[in-house]
């Protein structure tokens, strides 16, 4: 197996074909602020997504943080040597865990060459460089490539494999005594205007969600060996040998008057709301959404006072016996 270590531009990764990157995403099921995908995804332009991936992941790093340090409180007598970051994108939560546990190795994972090279420019310009590296390849096929680890994280990347108890058998395999797997997986979903926004029927947001939740299970429906599975994710995790299940949700918070970052996202995230599930909105919803996105409407997201940012991000652990 070849990977990279350190500097950008040394890339001599194994591939089999694009694989697996999600951690920036959107709504409850943790895609749309998003990256990570199998077969049914892999017409994205992933790359040309690098704005919103790190935007978001960079809003929700707070949430990151504290997520680390309780996945670390879990275990403090156990040193986390060798971290995985199972579909990694650009590298936003691959850096945070590199800082959370000074002492580890952190290994990025996608199948995308170019978000992998973003993931070591930004190690590098955080001086972290010395101990990620990455790695490109697809799983499952390319589960025999990754080595053992102390630690695996999996941010909102599980749900694009369409087996997901065998990946996760595949990461209970790769553990090393005491070792912990951290799913990213669910939530609720982001908010980001209120109910009633004065224009159109209220509770634009919530008909939205239920498009991309039907989008989602498209996309489960799709996937190469996809099977059903009730996301009990404590269970699932249990199922393949692993112990002492834990869930927590961590909140994202941006409350209104928005920083101008975080409302140049806001909108960014309405853009690909209205290209992935615009033309399935009724004629009312899909005007209201033309106004939210028109620049020079003074009722759109550029210069609405009551535009924010509101989220919950659910973390799911369970770790090998020792």
């Amino acid at each position: 197996m070849s990977d990279t270590r350190g500097h950008e531009g040394r890339h001599s990764h194994d591939t089999t074909h694009r694989g697996t990157h999600a951690q920036a995403q959107g709504h409850g099921h943790g895609h749309g602020h998003g990256h990570s995908h199998g077969h049914g995804w892999a017409d994205f332009d992933w790359e040309a997504l690098l704005p919103l991936l790190v935007g978001e992941a960079e809003l929700f790093s707070g949430a990151y943080r504290e997520a680390a340090a309780w996945i670390g409180g879990q275990r403090p007598d156990t040193e986390v040597r060798r971290i995985l970051d199972i579909g990694s994108g650009p590298g936003v939560v691959t850096c945070l865990l590199a800082e959370a546990f000074p002492q580890a190795e952190v290994v990025a994972v996608d199948g995308n060459r170019a978000l992998l090279g973003h993931a070591l420019a930004r190690a590098e310009r955080l001086g972290l460089g010395d101990r990620v590296r990455t790695i490109e390849t697809e799983l499952p096929a390319g589960f025999g490539q990754l080595g053992e680890a102390d630690l695996i994280w999996a941010g909102n990347s599980l749900h694009h494999l369409g087996d997901q108890r065998a990946a996760l058998a595949g990461f209970a395999r790769l553990l090393r005594p005491g070792g912990t797997v951290a799913l990213a997986e669910g939530g609720l979903p982001t908010r980001r205007l209120p109910r009633d926004i004065g224009m159109g029927k209220p509770g634009l947001e919530a008909r939205i969600d239920v498009l991309v939740d039907e989008r989602f299970a498209r996309m489960r429906a799709e996937l190469p060996d996809a099977k059903e599975e009730t996301e009990d994710w404590g269970a699932l995790l249990t199922s393949v040998g692993l112990v002492s299940p834990a869930t927590r949700s961590f909140l994202v918070d941006h409350p209104a008057p928005l920083a101008p970052a975080v409302r140049d996202q806001v909108v960014y995230a309405f853009a690909r709301t209205s290209e992935t599930v615009g033309d399935q909105l009724s004629p009312e919803d899909a005007a209201v959404l033309a106004r939210l996105m028109d620049p020079r409407d003074p009722a759109g997201l550029t210069h609405r006072p009551d535009v924010f940012l509101l989220a919950a991000r659910s973390i799911h652990t369970a770790r090998r016996a020792t």
